[in-house]
C-alpha cells in the first residue's frame, strides 16, 4: 500500500515529466519555426513598386482619368500597374461587350514598357468590391455563374496575347466577407481559374488575400502567386483609428510558413496602404479626417516598412488620390514622395 506521501511524490514526478515534455514540444515548434523562416523567408534587397489605378474611382472623385492615368505613367514614371476590369464598365447591358478604356489603358503602359497585373472577375478594388451589372442581379445563382464564366472567357481571350499584360489575378480577396458582394464559393473561384489557366497557361495567377485577416493558405494553395494587402492605419467604427501593432517580422513568418506548405512560387503586396482609411468614404471625409490615417509622412513610414518586409512588389494604393491632392487640393506632397519611390 503506497502512503500519501508516496502518491504526492508520483504526482510531482508525473507534471514534471509532463512540464518537460511540454517544454520540449514548445522547444522544437519554435527550432522547426526557425528553420522553416530561414529557408524560406523572402530576402530581397530591393523593392519594385507599382500603382493600382481605378478608371471609376478617378472619376468619382471629379478629375479626368485619363490626365490622371497619363500622370502616373509620365510624371511619376510608373512602370508596374494593377489595372481591374471592371464588369458594371465592359458589359454594362447583357451581350454587348465594350473594351475601349481598357485597350487605351494597355495601350498607353505599352508605349512606356508598363506592364500590367489583370483584374478579372466579379469582385474588384474599390468599394463595393463586388461590380456587377444590374441584369446580372435578376439571374438565378446558375444563370450568373454560368455569365461569370462566359464573360471571363470573353476577357482571357481578347487580352491574352497582349505582352503587356504580366499576370492575371483572378478576383479579388476572395475570402474575405467585405464589400457588397454575394458569396464567391470555392468551387466557382476554382473554375474560374481552370477556365484562366485553360486559356493561357503563360502567365502566372495571383490570388489575393487580407495580409492581416487571413491565413493566406485557402489563396496560396491555388495560386501561382500570392497578393497580400499590408495596412497600418484603419478605421474601426467600435475602436477608431487602429494602429495596427505588427511588425515586418509577422509579414515574413507568415510568408515563410505559407510557402513551406504550400506551392505557391512566389508573395507579393497587391495593396499597400498610400491614402487615408476613416469613417467614410474619401470623398465624404474632411481633408484633416484623411491625414489621420494617411500623410507624407506616414506614407514615408508605410514604405520604410514594406522594405523590412522584404516582398520583392509592391503595388501601391492611392494613385488617383494623390492626383487629387494635388491638382484639386493645391497638396503635392503626397505626389512627391511617391515619385522619390518610382
Amino acid at each position: 500500500m503506497i502512503s500519501l506521501k508516496g502518491k504526492q511524490a508520483q504526482k510531482k514526478e508525473r507534471k514534471k515529466k509532463a512540464n518537460k515534455t511540454v517544454l520540449l514540444i514548445v522547444a522544437l515548434f519554435i527550432l522547426f519555426s526557425l528553420i522553416i523562416f530561414f529557408i524560406y523567408s523572402p530576402r530581397n534587397s530591393q523593392v519594385t513598386y507599382g500603382v493600382t489605378f481605378s478608371k471609376p474611382f478617378s472619376e468619382s472623385m471629379g478629375m479626368d482619368w485619363k490626365e490622371n492615368y497619363l500622370a502616373l505613367l509620365d510624371d511619376l514614371e510608373v512602370k508596374r500597374l494593377r489595372i481591374p476590369v471592371y464588369w458594371t464598365e465592359i458589359e454594362a447591358q447583357e451581350g454587348e461587350y465594350r473594351f475601349e478604356n481598357i485597350d487605351w489603358q494597355i495601350e498607353e503602359a505599352a508605349k512606356r514598357n508598363a506592364k500590367i497585373v489583370f483584374v478579372v472577375g466579379q469582385k474588384q478594388p474599390r468599394w463595393p468590391e463586388c461590380h456587377i451589372p444590374e441584369w446580372v442581379n435578376e439571374l438565378n445563382d446558375e444563370q450568373r455563374e454560368s455569365e461569370i464564366e462566359e464573360t471571363l472567357t470573353t476577357v482571357i481571350n481578347r487580352y491574352k496575347n497582349n505582352p503587356a499584360i504580366s499576370a492575371w489575378q483572378v478576383e479579388n480577396e476572395p475570402f474575405l466577407p467585405y464589400g457588397e458582394c454575394p458569396i464567391i464559393t470555392k468551387k466557382l473561384l476554382d473554375k474560374e481559374i481552370e477556365i484562366v489557366r485553360e486559356l493561357d497557361s503563360s502567365r502566372p495567377i495571383i490570388i489575393t488575400d487580407s495580409g492581416e485577416l487571413s491565413t493566406w493558405y485557402d489563396a496560396a494553395s491555388r495560386s501561382d502567386i500570392l497578393g497580400t494587402t499590408l495596412y497600418r492605419i484603419v478605421w474601426n467604427d467600435r475602436l477608431g483609428y487602429v494602429h495596427y501593432p505588427i511588425s515586418s517580422l509577422f509579414y515574413r513568418f507568415k510568408a515563410a510558413f505559407i510557402m513551406y506548405f504550400t506551392n505557391v512560387q512566389k508573395i507579393i503586396i497587391v495593396e499597400l496602404q498610400g491614402e487615408p482609411w476613416g469613417p467614410t468614404l474619401i470623398l465624404d471625409m474632411p481633408l484633416e479626417e484623411q491625414r489621420e490615417s494617411m500623410n507624407a509622412e506616414q506614407f514615408s513610414k508605410n514604405i520604410e516598412f514594406v522594405k523590412n518586409v522584404e516582398f520583392s512588389e509592391a503595388y501601391l494604393w492611392g494613385g488617383e488620390w494623390w492626383y487629387w491632392l494635388k491638382t484639386v487640393k493645391g497638396d503635392d506632397s503626397l505626389w512627391e514622395e511617391a515619385r522619390k519611390i518610382f
